[in-house]
């Protein structure tokens, strides 16, 4: 249950070190001030999180004024952060780090805030995947602002191939094992959080529509200290590794010793060292999104700060994702917790 009031919801390949400080940002986890609420408010995905945060903490998205538009807050409390946490400056308005973390929660707090009136306590979810199709509706409007894919990420000497075929992919989500020419191997695969729009994304792509028991679907998204044995792999964006490993001043380093693999011979990346980007051309390519509520699209500060994350194409790159063509002219609909 939400803490705010429930009388108003009702209900590549990496071994490559990245060069260090390439268009650093500022630190731009949560907003610097548990009161610095700005007219918008974006909760939800990890894997946008820190170039949402970007974009909304530099001067890519700001007013006439020069004033921030966005308050984006962390999926997983920051150094320094709070749990509970408050968007707005109504009591109601306060949430807990699990509520919102992930693309399905934050969708979730934004139909709820539909649900009840209207209200404003969320104005943005952020979402690594597009809406679910068996959820129809047009409440919810999904526009697309990046590129980013998705690969398994092992350790440094890992056991687990460095390229696997998406069969072999389905087999190890379905039932820890993997054949290759020298025969039946098993393996212990990690699966992220509930709510995860990458871990649907990953499941989807892979053919799985429930994963085995023997599967750990619980691990925190993107965040390669989670294997810690010879015989893991995970999924991992491909953007958030390349952003993690670039020196930024709001990006959290999480690889571990983590390595994107190859799927079906492809490569999740292009270039090497400082040069490292993503491969938009991947298997698992996907757009990421914005959530807002298809009656507000028109609001001026909404309007505004889409079209200006749409324009704000270096920023994105320097996160690590590719950037789209035509943002708003892509946006797609959704019911409630689409």
């Amino acid at each position: 249950m939400n803490v705010k009031s429930y009388a108003k919801v009702g209900a590549a390949v990496g071994t490559a070190v990245l060069g260090l400080g390439i268009l650093a940002a500022p630190a731009s986890a949560d907003p610097s001030s548990s009161t610095d609420y700005r007219t918008l408010a974006a909760v939800g995905s990890d894997t946008t999180q820190y170039v949402v945060n970007g974009l909304a903490n530099g001067t890519a998205v700001v007013d006439s004024t020069g004033a921030k538009i966005i308050a984006s807050w962390d999926a997983v409390t920051p150094t320094g952060g709070t749990d509970p946490y408050k968007t707005k400056a109504a009591a109601d308005c306060q949430y807990t780090r699990a509520q919102t973390n992930g693309s399905s929660n934050g969708i979730a707090r934004l139909s709820e805030d539909i649900t009840n009136g209207g209200s404003t306590c969320i104005d943005i979810a952020r979402s690594s995947r597009g809406p679910k199709a068996s959820v129809p509706g047009t409440d919810l409007t999904y526009v697309p602002f990046a590129r980013d894919a998705v690969t398994y990420a092992t350790d440094l000497g890992s056991t687990v191939p460095s390229d696997l075929t998406v069969a072999q992919l389905k087999s190890i989500y379905t039932n820890c094992t993997y054949t290759d020419a020298t025969g039946v191997h098993t393996v212990a695969p990690l699966l992220p959080q509930a709510g995860s729009g990458t871990r649907q994304y990953w499941l989807d792509s892979i053919g799985v529509t429930t994963p085995g028991a023997c599967v750990n679907g619980s691990v925190q998204e993107h965040d390669g200290t989670a294997i810690t044995a010879a015989n893991q792999l995970m999924p991992y964006s491909v953007a958030q590794w390349i952003a993690q490993g670039k020196g930024l001043s709001d990006v959290p380093n999480r690889r571990g010793e983590s390595r994107l693999r190859n799927i079906a011979g492809q490569s999740p990346t292009t270039g090497s060292g400082s040069s490292i980007a993503l491969n938009t051309s991947f298997i698992f390519s996907r757009d990421v999104y914005n959530v807002v509520q298809t009656s507000r699209l028109n609001e001026p500060a909404i309007s505004s700060a889409l079209s200006k994350i749409c324009a704000a194409g270096t920023v994105i790159q320097n996160y690590g994702f590719g950037t789209i063509s035509n943002c708003n002219a892509r946006t797609v609909t959704g019911g409630l917790n689409s």
